[in-house]
């Protein structure tokens, strides 16, 4: 057995892919993956959709089954959390005191949630979603007929919202900005899923200015700025997330909106490689440096990270992709649309659940929001890794074929 050992610190889905990668480039040394869960690294995705809504079990939402990590010489130090990195000594100390030596290490961290001052958000049934207990907790306090307010607009705000609502439960989303998703999308997708939530009897409050949440032990109300008072009997605060970087802080790594990483994963201590939601990289397709929250980026650039602690140097080189669920609704992203002036659309967006919308700048296509989809999407996601440019004016003409509004 090789005297190399990679330790893992995190137990995310970047955790999980390195630490198979690893095997796979043929790393014979030792592997230890730290994670503050109690279980190994499980899928987050369906933390506010199939597993809160009960369609998934625990045992479901493990990325690799419990015995891939024994067969694999992988060791789980499960519900421990590293407080310290020494560079020189190479080791980590962990929360009971005990310390590890490395000879590499990787950070995936991921990310942790945004918190706001909000008064009464220490109440009983306040919570931010971010891992399996804190859904195990918001269990709770869900049922048929009760009231939640969902503060925040967003992607995981609308998905809590859409699961809550398929419960039977009174929704109220509580957005800050005049318009939900405002930060990532254009207006047609934000007016979109406006119609469809409350078609589906979810209310949505945008320029909402929370003022308190209010109750006695446990909440009973949000206040707001303007004087209402929305009834809940638990409230989702989901307001974004933070990159994790204290460990790397800590460390004297580079930071900047992230660990920042090379092509090949490395942070600035070229011993430690990072990977996931915790790192700022830099895109070769859009040509320029990105901090992504995508089980995509965390997947791919892991298993980099693996090729590149193996000594098997490959430039990372991925288009970004995403998706969210609500309700009968399946939004698939391909591509980055920050910055675009055009927005084209294909399909009925005010009346139909099925629609997608290209962005472009400059008359360069940059990136496309597929919902009910799929062919739009795959296309897309395709041409886009490709550098393959299209014509708005047949990507709208839904009797062109999509494959044939691109170039080439």
């Amino acid at each position: 057995m090789s005297q190399e050992h990679c330790i893992i610190i995190g137990g995310s889905h970047a955790a999980a892919a390195l630490a198979a990668g690893l095997r796979q480039e043929g790393w014979e040394g030792k592997i230890s993956l730290i994670g503050a869960d109690p279980l190994p690294p499980y899928h987050r995705p369906p933390l506010s959709k199939a597993f809160l809504c009960g369609d998934k079990s625990e045992s479901e939402l493990l990325i690799r089954p419990a015995d891939f990590y024994e067969k694999n010489n992988i060791d789980l130090v499960l519900g421990s959390r590293v407080t310290n990195i020494d560079r020189e000594k190479k080791t980590v100390t962990l929360h009971d005191g005990g310390v590890i030596s490395y000879t590499k290490l990787a950070l995936t961290t991921g990310a942790k949630v945004r918190k706001i001052p909000i008064e009464g958000s220490d109440l009983g049934g306040v919570f931010y979603l971010r891992d399996l207990g804190d859904v195990q907790q918001i269990k709770k306090y869900i049922g048929k007929g009760k009231s939640a307010a969902i503060i925040g607009g967003g992607y995981i705000g609308l998905e809590a919202a859409a699961s809550m609502r398929k419960m039977g439960m009174n929704v109220t989303v509580l957005e800050a900005m005049p318009r939900i998703l405002q930060r990532v999308t254009a207006p047609e997708i934000s007016a979109f899923y406006a119609r469809v939530h409350q078609e589906e009897g979810v209310e949505i409050i945008t320029e909402a200015s929370v003022k308190a949440i209010e109750g006695s032990g446990d909440v009973n109300a949000v206040a707001l700025a303007d004087g209402r008072s929305i009834p809940a009997d638990i409230v989702i605060i989901g307001v974004g997330v933070l990159p994790d970087v204290e460990l790397a802080e800590q460390a004297g790594l580079e930071l900047d909106n992230g660990i920042v990483v090379d092509e090949y994963a490395r942070t600035s201590d070229h011993d430690i490689v990072a990977a996931g939601d915790c790192t700022n990289h830099f895109n070769p397709i859009y040509g320029r440096r990105l901090r992504l929250e995508s089980v995509q980026n965390a997947s791919d650039q892991a298993k980099i990270a693996a090729k590149t602690l193996c000594g098997n140097l490959t430039e990372y080189r991925a288009l970004p992709w995403f998706w969210s669920d609500q309700f009968d609704l399946k939004l698939q992203i391909a591509g980055l649309s920050q910055g675009f002036d055009q927005v084209v659309t294909r399909g009925d967006y005010a009346n139909t659940r099925s629609f997608a919308a290209f962005y472009f700048q400059d008359g360069k296509l940059l990136a496309v929001d597929a919902i009910n989809r799929p062919k739009e999407f795959m296309l897309s996601k395709r041409f886009l890794a490709e550098g393959k440019n299209a014509d708005p004016v047949k990507l709208a003409d839904e009797s062109v074929e999509v494959k044939d509004a691109f170039e080439g």
